[in-house]
């Protein structure tokens, strides 16, 4: 009888402790209205797509052709590009590791190819 004369107060701070913690609250992201659109331009001579893009509360995104937000990386266009026009563009082997990665991105100041030669 005594165990039970210990435990009830434990139970009982368990329920209210149960009861003080509230659920997690996920809010939808705020986005803003469509800013304007970026145009990519292919780097393996497949053309170029124009496509809108957005600002959200954790960053940029642009709009893919069939629809889907996605965010953008290096920059939007680069995004994009990687994601559409040159998506299958640096596959070798048949191997999809990286289409469509921040790894087929170019840096900030565009593609650099360095070259030696004699």
């Amino acid at each position: 009888m005594k165990r039970l004369a210990h435990s009830a107060p434990l139970a009982i701070a368990a329920v209210a402790m149960a009861a003080l913690i509230l659920p997690a609250t996920a809010g939808p992201r705020a986005v803003s209205k469509i800013l304007g659109t970026v145009t990519a331009y292919s780097h393996d001579g497949n053309g170029s797509i124009r496509a809108p893009y957005r600002n959200t509360n954790v960053g940029y995104q642009v709009r893919l052709p069939h629809g889907t937000w996605v965010y953008c990386k290096t920059s939007c266009s680069e995004t994009l590009r990687v994601n559409t026009i040159d998506v299958w563009a640096k596959v070798d082997n048949a191997n999809p590791v990286g289409v469509g990665t921040l790894q087929q991105e170019c840096g900030i100041a565009g593609c650099l190819h360095w070259e030696w030669g004699f």
